[in-house]
């Protein structure tokens, strides 16, 4: 007898809703079958009934669950304690064996037994049931299949036809399982003939997605995934999707509901200091979606190490969890090559990430800071999953400081804007710099869409400005420069010297002499490469 072959048969062919796939007449129709499936439900919780059964919400079906797993450990651990006892009285043998084989089963296991022709059962074939065989027959299903039909489907079915089979005309096989897990196989079964699911509540969904992993049922996974997208997401559901068994997880099937719970909880959670004290209780898949996005809007680089480090000191109390976690987890979604020469500095001096790993992530920014724009871009990929290079939409640029102590305090800033980010300036927009330092005070550059002082064009302006600090008074030699294309070489614009106090700035509202349209015209000389590269030059005034 020539055994059927899934593989034959390709998975378009059974998109869900197609109409000529629809088998459901077969179902439970001893005419169309060639197999018997009886279905012994166990009784091997406390509360028979499934996951999803009097459940409303996500939080219902996730609270049952725990429940659950937790009921199954415990009865589980009882279990063994009296299957080793027995083992010991009745043999007088080392019950080592049989504690490892416990230890290593799924929560869930199932048992597949085939029968003889006379119908009498067989042994268990997988030894790792005999937990289930110590709960009791609650009642018993038994259904005409097709063995083609569940094959083609299943691979999980596909084997089990295929394999162990002694005589061909043998027709029966059990199935068991946990009655938490019986609607959700009903309703399984009857999608791999009709392709089409009677359910439409989020938990019960999700027992057949569960129930869909478990027999290898990858259209039904894909299925209830696209389901579960269309419902109203929540936090709690959005991360519930993301902390569903791994095995679950692995499958490419449900990629798509994961990334839109990903997605779900980056959009929400943006402006992680609006939502700081909703973002601190995020488990760790929650605040790793969060992480992941390029959209924060966050200030710099800087105000997510501290965060992510606030995270990892309320979650991980103990040192060596955290540098575990910091270390393999979170600690690739920091941009520190984005982060600011004073905060790396703090990097190498913290307790929480390991010194050959901070010292690895700092040297690697600092060579990143130290490369010139073109240079940059090559190492960011479009494709990388690995985003360390990646720049997000920081409220405040980044910029490049050189410090000199000798002959005098000095500094020179170097401030890149993408041609697109300063056509986003018109027709009064303004963007900021990162804060960085001369002689222990804080100042900052700011780029200006304004009109001149006649009033009768717009253009492009660039301030420096201090932060405020009460009434301190700190005066300065700058310099403005700009780099331009035919030489490529950084030319002065303005120069002059200012004594600054507390919110006050300087600078000069058209930079470049010259109308916006102008300065944004495709044959500007002062965008190369789409970059407009600017300096600022900063001294001490000596007196």
């Amino acid at each position: 007898m020539k055994l059927f072959d899934p593989r034959t048969i390709m998975e378009s062919d059974f998109s869900p809703g197609g109409k000529d796939r629809d088998f459901l007449f077969a179902f439970n129709n001893d005419n169309f079958s060639d197999r018997v499936l009886r279905i012994e439900i166990m009784d091997s919780l406390p509360e028979n009934k499934s996951d999803g059964e009097g459940c409303t919400t996500i939080a219902d079906w996730a609270r049952n669950r725990k429940r659950r797993r937790e009921d199954i450990k415990k009865e589980n651990a009882a279990e063994l304690a009296l299957y080793r006892e027995e083992h010991i009285l009745n043999c007088n043998q080392p019950d080592t064996e049989d504690g490892v084989a416990y230890e290593n089963q799924d929560e869930e296991a199932v048992a597949m037994i085939e029968e003889s022709p006379s119908g009498d059962e067989a042994g268990p074939s997988n030894d790792s049931s005999w937990s289930m065989e110590c709960s009791t027959v609650l009642r018993v299903k038994t259904i005409h299949i097709s063995s083609p039909i569940l094959a083609a489907k299943s691979p999980y079915f596909y084997k089990l036809f295929s394999n162990g089979m002694r005589e061909s005309e043998q027709r029966h096989v059990t199935l068991r399982i946990n009655a938490s897990e019986e609607a959700a196989l009903m309703e399984l079964l009857n999608f791999i003939y009709s392709e089409t699911l009677s359910t439409t509540t989020a938990p019960a969904l999700l027992d057949v997605l569960m129930a869909a992993d478990k027999f290898q049922v990858a259209s039904c996974m894909r299925y209830c995934s696209k389901l579960l997208r269309n419902l109203l997401m929540t936090p709690e559901s959005a991360l519930l999707y993301l902390e569903l068994p791994s095995t679950v997880l692995m499958a490419d099937t449900v990629q798509p509901l994961t990334d839109a719970a990903k997605q779900y909880l980056a959009a929400r959670y943006k402006d992680i200091t609006k939502y700081q004290d909703e973002v601190l209780n995020l488990p760790l898949a929650g605040i790793e979606a969060v992480l992941s996005s390029d959209d924060l809007q966050v200030a710099s680089e800087d105000v997510v190490y501290d965060f992510v480090l606030k995270w990892a000191r309320a979650q991980y109390p103990k040192l060596e969890d955290r540098r575990d976690v910091l270390g393999s987890r979170l600690g690739r979604l920091i941009r520190f090559p984005y982060m600011t020469c004073r905060k790396l500095k703090k990097v190498l001096a913290s307790n929480d990430f390991d010194h050959d790993l901070a010292s690895k992530v700092v040297l690697e920014a600092l060579f990143f800071k130290a490369e010139t724009p073109h240079r940059q871009r090559t190492l960011t990929p479009e494709d990388s999953t690995n985003k360390r290079f990646v720049e997000r939409a920081y409220k405040y640029r980044p910029v490049k400081v050189v410090e000199f102590d000798i002959p005098h305090q000095q500094c020179i800033v170097y401030l890149d804007l993408k041609r697109d980010e300063c056509a986003n300036l018109f027709p009064s927009g303004r963007v900021y710099s990162q804060a960085f330092h001369l002689g222990g005070q804080g100042f900052f550059l700011s780029a200006h869409c304004n009109m001149d002082q006649q009033s009768s064009f717009h253009c492009f302006g660039l301030f420096l400005g201090m932060q405020e600090k009460g009434s301190v008074s700190f005066a300065v030699d700058y310099e403005f420069a700009a780099r331009t294309k035919p030489a490529g070489e950084f030319v002065s614009k303005y120069k002059g010297n200012y004594t600054f106090t507390g919110g006050k700035a300087v600078g000069y509202r058209n930079l470049f002499a010259m109308p916006w349209t102008s300065f944004m015209a495709e044959d500007s000389l002062y965008f190369i490469n789409g970059i407009l590269h600017l300096r600022a030059e900063l001294t001490i005034k000596q007196h």
